[in-house]
């Protein structure tokens, strides 16, 4: 391993200029393309590519064989699932190059995408957002959202957490970590205020 303000297997490749944090860990055949930006903390798992333009927040966790594309950004704190993909062309075609119809996808704080889930160009995942294993993503995904298929679709919601969501009246408890949640139109918003810590089972032997 050789070691900076990050800390890095001697099998990755890191093409300067590039930006990564302090604390970051980067295993086995990585590669980190001249341009791309990883933040502090961050862990990038075995095979990791993340290219020019690419950005990745601070504590974000990329499993093995993951590749970060041109106008992916990864906000604070996302988990990108093993295998999962990214693309960057709506209409790609070998013999034409398109690297100036690249569009944007934006996975925002706190979303996971798991394994081996594909995100199509252009979509934006919401905050806390979770896309399950094998969905092919081709809208935006709300914040909150739990997103299974092909086409991926909303099943219900999470907790920031993630644990699963039950609504009554528009309004949400977590059961886990007692986060409060109210729909506002079509909209899942973590209510203000201090977290409701969950009531402790009393055992039986100390009632």
């Amino acid at each position: 391993m050789r070691v900076k303000e990050y800390t890095a297997h001697e099998s990755a490749y890191i093409d300067e200029p590039c930006e990564i944090g302090r604390g970051t860990v980067i295993w086995h055949f990585c590669h980190l393309m001249s341009g791309c930006v990883v933040g502090e903390n961050c862990r990038l798992g075995q095979n990791v590519v993340v290219a020019p333009g690419a950005r990745l927040g601070n504590g974000v966790k990329v499993q093995n064989n993951v590749s970060v594309y041109t106008g992916v950004v990864c906000e604070d704190e996302v988990f990108l699932g093993p295998s999962c993909v990214f693309t960057n062309v709506i209409n790609p075609r070998a013999f034409i190059e398109r690297k100036d119809e690249f569009k944007q996808t934006l996975i925002k704080r706190g979303a996971s995408i798991g394994a081996n889930a594909t995100v199509v160009c252009g979509c934006t995942i919401g905050q806390y957002a979770l896309v399950g294993a094998g969905a092919v993503v081709t809208h935006d995904v709300p914040d909150y959202a739990v997103v299974t298929g092909i086409p991926a679709r909303v099943i219900g919601y999470v907790c920031a957490c993630g644990n699963k969501l039950s609504f009554q009246n528009n309004l949400a408890k977590c059961a886990v970590c007692g986060k409060d949640y109210t729909v506002y139109g079509e909209r899942v918003i973590a209510r203000t205020g201090v977290a409701v810590k969950p009531i402790k089972r009393v055992r039986e032997k100390d009632r």
